[in-house]
């Protein structure tokens, strides 16, 4: 992957300035669609995330969880209803208007998406060049604080090629901090990992999120990771979010389809039921 210029910004707007209180809605889907063809991939979703919790959303292959997350950060446009961001509607903005959204939310892609011919620093030192004014010995500061802060001290002049998958997650991860964002989405952030490196970057994910208190909203088929990082689950299901509370109420009884789920990754389930949710939560 080769980097691609983007126009510098001279400013970012303030982390946690107040005008999204904790624990407030930071991000509504209000009866969303998305259609690729004749497939409806969401069909009238509606979700509330809170700010500074984690939100694993969960469901099967397919179902349009990874598209959810595009629709956040503006880089796909619902056919129908409205996503609300920081208070603001991102579905009329232009590339332009995004972004300042984008600048307070970061990305975790599935593959980490690092650039092959940078080495760690340069990779991590990305967003600050490009989006601020620090001087290069503030951005090797602040490349070493975030290594630092995901486990990796002392890499800097590694390239990609010589890191673990695992490792190329946590430089991935450290790049997506670099900015303290107020949010950080993160698409299937446990794939292809062994469960001993998945259970690390779970953990590692809860701890940066409280750290830097920020809002994560995580899209997953591991259950194990949801149970480790999650303060609640959504569950997508037929294009709508079925059920939407915690690990614990989602394996007593939640959808049948997540009962079955849970049943398959071999996590007991209750008696007790939760009826579906076809409105927004708070």
């Amino acid at each position: 992957m080769s980097p691609t210029s983007r126009p510098r910004a001279s400013t970012l707007s303030p982390r946690h300035s107040g005008l999204v209180p904790r624990g407030d809605t930071i991000v509504e889907f209000k009866d969303v669609w998305k259609r690729y063809g004749t497939r409806e991939v969401l069909a009238g979703a509606s979700l509330r995330v809170r700010q500074g919790e984690v939100l694993c959303v969960l469901g099967p292959s397919g179902t349009g969880k990874s598209v959810t997350l595009r629709h956040i950060n503006g880089l796909t446009k619902p056919d129908e209803g409205d996503v609300l961001v920081f208070g603001e509607s991102v579905v009329p903005l232009s590339e332009e208007e995004l972004a300042p959204v984008r600048n307070r939310v970061a990305m975790l892609f599935q593959g980490g998406a690092l650039f092959d011919s940078m080495n760690v620093e340069q990779n991590v030192a990305f967003p600050l060049v490009e989006h601020t004014n620090k001087t290069p010995a503030e951005i090797a500061d602040t490349v070493a604080q975030k290594l630092e802060m995901v486990g990796l001290p002392g890499t800097q002049r590694k390239m990609p090629s010589e890191l673990s998958g695992g490792m190329k997650k946590r430089v991935a991860l450290a790049r997506s901090i670099a900015l303290e964002p107020d949010m950080i989405l993160y698409d299937e952030p446990t794939t292809g990992l062994d469960p001993v490196t998945s259970e690390k970057i779970a953990q590692l994910i809860a701890d940066i999120n409280q750290r830097l208190r920020t809002t994560s909203i995580v899209v997953t088929h591991d259950i194990v990771t949801a149970r480790t990082v999650s303060d609640r689950v959504a569950f997508l299901h037929q294009g709508r979010f079925q059920f939407v509370g915690t690990f614990d109420e989602a394996s007593r009884g939640g959808h049948p389809v997540l009962l079955e789920y849970f049943r398959a990754m071999g996590f007991p389930c209750g008696t007790g039921t939760y009826p579906a949710i076809q409105t927004p939560t708070s």
